[in-house]
C-alpha cells in the first residue's frame, strides 16, 4: 500500500534513513506502487525500486546513509 507520510514508512527505513531520504524512498515507492498495480509482487518490486533510488543518492557508510 502507497504510504501517504514518512511516519508511514516501514520502522526500518524510518530508523535507519535521513529524512530527505526517507522522503526519496516514499516518494519512489509510491510511484513504482502505482506504475506497477498489475505486477503479483506488486509490494517486493515498489520495495526493490524505492530502495534503488535511495542507493542513487546516499550511499551506507557504516552504521549511517549520507549523501553521495
Amino acid at each position: 500500500m502507497p504510504y501517504p507520510t514518512n511516519s508511514d514508512l516501514p520502522l526500518g527505513v524510518r530508523n535507519h534513513l535521513p529524512p530527505h531520504a526517507q522522503d526519496l524512498f516514499r516518494a519512489a515507492f509510491n510511484r513504482a506502487y502505482a506504475d506497477h498495480a498489475l505486477d503479483p509482487h506488486l509490494e517486493e518490486a515498489a520495495r526493490r525500486m524505492a530502495w534503488a533510488a535511495v542507493k542513487r543518492l546516499y550511499v551506507l557508510d557504516g552504521m549511517y546513509w549520507i549523501p553521495r
